[in-house]
């Protein structure tokens, strides 16, 4: 008994994780993931923004500030979110919905967080926007009611599962549809371009019991990859409102949780699927596409307020959560037991079975702020809805970005409701050389094959040293690196190098 504590307190330390007491069960869990939200939040440096909600979680917990999607297409980086696995290996190449009809690989459901959560001892239950199939890989003990537009009524919803008498810890996975384009367009605007809601009422009305609050268009934050116009402040002030009517609901399933006696056993981790659904960002690998918020709230912690500076992306959640469970191999990056699933029929394909998750756990860092061997991310993109195929690749470390646009010969196509943005639309209809942030209308639609970006002096990948021959020898290093990603993802368009 001596020997087995000492040897835990020697984990401990060693992990560099200050957890109070490593005998308490596994904690809930809550796996909160907002729809096309990029790190803009008064703890991000937003001066704008109210999000006090979030900013009081970072300051009891952790925020990250590498944090990356490993692709910025919703089904897709959902479906990376919940496997461990990059979409070009799970099989969900893009959206499952209507006739798009992208969806994983039944040998997924081997590595899947649901499932595997339900296999550690959990109760699983998902409430809003799920956005991920089959149903096989993904499925959830309970299927929670509630509009994705109102978090707060979301949260109202969740009361029950908190207060469900149960010696099983719950593993809620909790998906508001906000800030998300939709719910039409501000008609009152002055232009031919109205610029969209983001699911925000017409009218400046509140959705039922949301405590709303309008933004002033000169006053918000343009980001560098937009253009600084009437159109693109209408639309940034509304997106500001529908990321704060999220924070409100955060604060209020904050509230919930300690009105319930759960909060102090209940991990929280904050994230979006990927960033803003602005062109330049969402469907791109560029960095607005790809950064996102991350908040870890972990009552086991001691140390609060905590930054990290760890590159992690969206392929590290299954791992970690697993880890948080107690169904992780950390030897073998995988779960301890993987789930069987039914085979298909002939003539159909059932998908490779992964032999170790392509994220690994961070909880051993969790408390640490400049942890060692966290300093690359990878990410790809293939389709978005059906008719957007553009696939490309990407491989970023802490000094240097390349990506590979392997459909260069092809004009960049827009997801729907990226092409009708008013922002795009106003620029758009200037011609191809007006200006689209750092960019031109042109220079966004046809792309070289190449793009190298020194990430640490330009942030805002304006400077294309891929072009440039005095940079030959630095574009060959990071093109095996990408190559090198892409072996160890399982890609198939690893292929593609042979002849280019």
């Amino acid at each position: 008994m001596i020997r087995l504590l000492i040897l835990t307190l020697i984990f401990v330390q060693s992990s560099s994780l200050l957890f109070a007491v490593q005998s308490l069960p596994p904690p809930n869990v809550i796996l909160f993931v907002t729809d096309d939200q990029s790190p803009v939040a008064g703890c991000y440096g937003n001066t704008v923004i109210k999000t006090p909600h979030l900013d009081a979680l970072a300051a009891e917990g952790v925020r990250f500030t590498q944090a990356f999607a490993t692709t910025a297409s919703c089904s897709a980086s959902r479906s990376v979110i919940l496997t461990g696995l990059h979409n070009h290996f799970n099989g969900q190449y893009g959206h499952t919905h209507a006739f798009h009809k992208f969806e994983s690989f039944p040998s997924m459901r081997a590595f899947a967080l649901p499932p595997q959560m339900a296999q550690s001892g959990y109760r699983t239950a998902q409430i809003a926007k799920l956005h991920v199939a089959p149903k096989s890989v993904f499925h959830f003990d309970q299927y929670l009611k509630g509009s994705a537009r109102n978090t707060r009524q979301m949260a109202d919803n969740c009361r029950d599962l908190f207060e469900e008498k149960s010696d099983k810890p719950f593993f809620l996975y909790f998906c508001p549809s906000d800030p998300h384009r939709g719910g039409g367009v501000d008609k009152t605007f002055d232009g031919p371009h109205k610029p969209d809601l983001f699911g925000n009422l017409p009218d400046k009305k509140s959705h039922p019991g949301v405590k709303e609050i309008f933004y002033d268009p000169a006053k918000v934050i343009v980001p560098p990859f937009l253009p600084d116009t009437p159109e693109s402040r209408a639309e940034i002030a509304n997106y500001y409102q529908s990321c704060s009517r999220i924070d409100d609901g955060l604060g209020h399933l904050v509230a919930l949780l300690k009105e319930t006696g759960q909060w102090e056993n209940t991990v929280l981790i904050f994230t979006a699927d990927h960033g803003m659904a602005f062109p330049g960002a969402k469907t791109t690998v560029y960095e607005a596409g790809l950064r996102v918020p991350f908040v870890v709230y972990d009552p086991r912690l001691k140390k609060r307020g905590l930054v990290n500076q760890a590159l992690i992306s969206h392929a590290d959640l299954t791992p970690t959560i697993l880890h948080i469970a107690g169904g992780y191999n950390a030897k073998r990056n995988a779960p301890i037991k993987p789930i069987s699933y039914e085979k298909v029929g002939a003539g159909e394909n059932s998908g490779k079975l992964p032999k170790r998750y392509h994220g690994r756990s961070w909880l051993p860092i969790l408390s640490e702020t400049n942890p060692k061997g966290w300093n690359s991310a990878v990410a790809s993109h293939t389709f978005h809805e059906i008719q957007m195929y553009y696939p490309m690749r990407s491989y970023r470390d802490r000094n240097y970005k390349i990506i590979w646009n392997i459909a260069h010969h092809q004009p960049y196509p827009f997801a729907s409701d990226l092409w009708v943005a008013a922002t795009w639309q106003a620029q758009w209809t200037k011609g191809k050389d007006a200006p689209y942030g750092k960019r031109t209308i042109d220079s966004y639609i046809h792309r070289p094959a190449f793009e190298l970006f020194d990430i640490s002096s330009d942030p805002n990948e304006t400077r294309n040293l891929a072009e440039m021959p005095e940079h030959a020898e630095l574009l060959k290093r990071y093109q095996e690196k990408l190559k090198s990603a892409q072996k160890e993802t399982g890609d198939p368009w690893i292929m593609k190098w042979r002849y280019e």
